[in-house]
């Protein structure tokens, strides 16, 4: 039975409380019915949240997978324009590249 289903079955099991005289044998029959429909609705809907859960946790560990690609990346970027910087500092001393001291 599907989530939409035992709800509209709750729905039909309310207004026939709501609009019939009801017997208390068919009272009981119906609240006990309708537990039931209670039960499986709560369950379907911890599943689809725990379905759900596992959804946003595997994006959540893409995103932090693709972060820390993204972060070794720059590193070597930034590891490659050190090297590069060390040459420009030598640039601005005195005497300049290839000069003496």
């Amino acid at each position: 039975m599907t989530y939409r289903e035992a709800i509209e079955e709750l729905e039909t099991i309310l207004r026939a409380l709501e609009t019939d005289a009801v017997d208390v044998d068919d009272l009981t029959a119906r609240v006990e019915r309708s537990a039931e429909l209670i039960r499986l609705c709560r369950h379907k809907l911890r599943h689809a949240e725990a379905s759900l859960d596992r959804v946003f946790d595997t994006l959540d560990t893409e995103d932090e997978a693709d972060e820390t690609a993204d972060e070794e990346e720059l590193g070597d970027e930034d590891a490659e324009n050190e090297d590069d910087d060390d040459d420009d500092e030598h640039d601005h001393l005195a005497g300049g590249p290839g000069r003496a001291w």
